[in-house]
């Protein structure tokens, strides 16, 4: 039987706790979760430690499972790979002001955003 999400991919700019607990969920329903950090450092939950396992913060892992990643500074024209991975997307989870998402809906219209 097919996951619940199955074929929905969610691009996950959050960081923390809430963000990333919600799309940890969404990836536990089956749905496909790429989690796109700054490569200057990531999500701050990389530095919430100690615990650490394997030399990693363990609230960065619990948070995180069964999610892809993929490193992205938006500032440099080779962070314009965002784009076409975002005009791929279905769900953007974030954290911003509803200007901000109703700017970034307008942009990519077949995006749903979803303000956490």
């Amino acid at each position: 039987m097919p996951a619940a999400l199955e074929g929905t991919r969610v691009l996950d700019l959050t960081q923390i706790m809430a963000g990333p607990f919600c799309t940890m969920l969404l990836a536990d329903l089956g749905a496909e979760v790429i989690k796109i950090e700054n490569p200057r450092g990531g999500d701050d939950s990389r530095r919430m430690a100690p615990p650490y396992y394997n030399g990693e913060s363990a609230a960065f892992i619990a948070m995180n499972r069964n999610k892809y990643g993929i490193a992205v500074d938006i500032r440099t024209p080779a962070g314009k790979l965002e784009r076409p991975i975002s005009a791929t997307g279905n769900i953007l989870p974030a954290r911003w002001t509803v200007l901000t998402c109703c700017k970034i809906q307008s942009l990519l219209p077949t995006l749903t955003v979803w303000q956490i």
